[in-house]
């Protein structure tokens, strides 16, 4: 009776402690969104203040086109849906269900950075690089720091699909799933602000 108890003792112990693990690490990764909120800050007030220098060379409504840009946005928006879609499979448990919308998530978010290397290279070509101008600077620095976020997400994701397929849905990777989940949906909704601020208020 007494081993029963002290068992239970122990079990509930382990189970404290794994909780106290996730809420250090959930915590410990909302302090690193907020710095990396303070990075985009930045980043939207350098363009803000930049936003007309253009040195006589084109603004928004020469270089870009919006329908190329909704493009990527829906991209990204559908990313997130997906991603979405692996946490409830994680809730109910189903391993496959969360690789799989994972794969999918992968996918949108390859093509978002796919056109987005792909508008930077353009614009290079077309003789509208970062050095042309000080608002194309602030431009690429926004935009670039974002992509850049995104690539990295995208290694995250295929590292949590090789641990989901090798061990399973383990409390672990529970709680680094939910750590990309907040990652993830926190980069989408920097990019609606981009696509806002940047793109749709420079083209009106």
């Amino acid at each position: 009776m007494a081993h029963a108890a002290t068992t239970h003792h122990g079990h509930d112990h382990g189970h404290g402690h794994e909780h106290d693990d996730s809420t250090k690490t959930t915590f410990g990764f909302w302090i690193y969104l907020m710095s990396d909120c303070l990075i985009f800050a930045t980043l939207f007030a350098t363009f803000g203040v930049l936003a007309n220098a253009t040195a006589g060379g084109p603004g928004a409504k020469q270089l870009f086109e919006l329908s190329y840009v909704l493009g990527e946005t829906l991209l990204l928006l559908a990313s997130s849906v997906t991603f979405g879609l692996a946490m409830l499979g994680l809730h109910a448990q189903r391993r496959g269900q969360v690789i799989f919308w994972l794969v999918v998530t992968f996918l949108f978010g390859a093509g978002f950075v796919g056109m987005e290397v792909n508008e930077f290279a353009k614009l290079v070509a077309d003789g509208a690089g970062p050095h042309t101008s000080a608002y194309l600077s602030a431009y690429f620095t926004l935009v670039g720091t974002h992509g850049l976020h995104v690539s990295a997400g995208l290694l995250w994701i295929a590292i949590m699909m090789h641990q989901t397929w090798k061990f399973g849905l383990t409390g672990t990777v529970r709680r680094r799933l939910a750590c990309l989940s907040l990652f993830w949906h926190f980069l989408d909704l920097v990019w609606i602000c981009v696509f806002t601020f940047v793109y749709l208020r420079g083209m009106l």
